[in-house]
């Protein structure tokens, strides 16, 4: 239990809080965790999506317009 007495004395008030990518930016790890794996989801989506958009593009729009061709 020493060593944590020692480490509230020297931290002061910021015991206890969480550390900061930066100090100049008011962000925490945790929130930069959270932030890349948001993001990440985001970006898989979004592939699945274009993924989607290209089938469709590709072979649903000429089978519904291969009537209109002449």
């Amino acid at each position: 239990m020493g060593e944590a007495k020692r480490r509230r004395a020297a931290l002061g008030d910021k015991y206890g809080q969480e550390e900061r990518i930066f100090s100049w930016l008011p962000v925490t790890k945790s929130q930069g965790e959270q932030f890349v794996q948001l993001t990440t989801r985001g970006a898989w989506i979004g592939i699945a999506l274009m993924i989607v958009l290209w089938l469709t593009v590709r072979f649903i729009g000429p089978a519904f317009g291969w009537w209109q061709v002449n």
